[in-house]
């Protein structure tokens, strides 16, 4: 490629933009601070709170505030286990190297329920007033909800996440006058 003194054109800059969101996508989304995995665990709760309070309390006949304050429990639990096993998730990732395909975040979705399935089903059962067996099975069914949802909330905070951060590099390239640098090979992670 001809460097040029010129500005790049449009289409150079989304093509180089697009470079940029995928090496920031393989590279630069493992370097989550302690205030961004609050958050990232936060906007995953409220919204959870948001959507499973009231139909809680509409499908089982509980209140909606004895079924809030159980949802906050639970949500205070699932934030912390969010908190932590995002980490261990993303220490995994460096190590063996493997990339954030849909078959990752697959797995993610299934092993991060199965630790809270294991905190949450006696919570639930004391809370509730039910035997084990009973809150095993409504947290079976809460899981079927949180699959897809943890799926989807995480699959979408990747992929703006990604784009939010190769923007910001793209503005701070451009106001200290260095262009954005195409992806080379040895810039790239292993893929699995």
């Amino acid at each position: 490629m001809k460097m040029s003194s010129s500005p790049p054109s449009t289409r150079q800059t989304q093509r180089l933009w697009g470079r940029t969101s995928q090496k920031v996508n393989r590279i630069v989304s493992l370097q989550k601070s302690l205030k961004e995995r609050f958050f990232h665990a936060l906007g995953f709760e409220v919204l959870a709170i948001a959507i499973c309070a009231p139909l809680g309390a509409w499908l089982l006949g509980y209140s909606l505030a004895h079924m809030g304050l159980l949802t906050l429990m639970v949500s205070l639990m699932a934030m912390t286990w969010n908190m932590v096993f995002n980490a261990i998730f993303d220490r995994a990732q460096r190590r063996m190297g493997f990339r954030r395909t849909l078959g990752a975040r697959a797995v993610h979705a299934v092993l991060f329920e199965i630790g809270l399935v294991i905190a949450v089903v006696p919570l639930a059962a004391w809370w509730l007033g039910i035997g084990l067996w009973e809150a095993f099975v409504l947290d079976i069914a809460i899981v079927l909800f949180f699959l897809p949802y943890t799926f989807g909330f995480n699959w979408a905070y990747d992929h703006i996440r990604a784009k939010v951060v190769a923007r910001h590099s793209l503005k701070n390239r451009r106001a200290a006058g260095t262009p954005p640098q195409p992806l080379t090979s040895s810039a790239q992670s292993p893929t699995r």
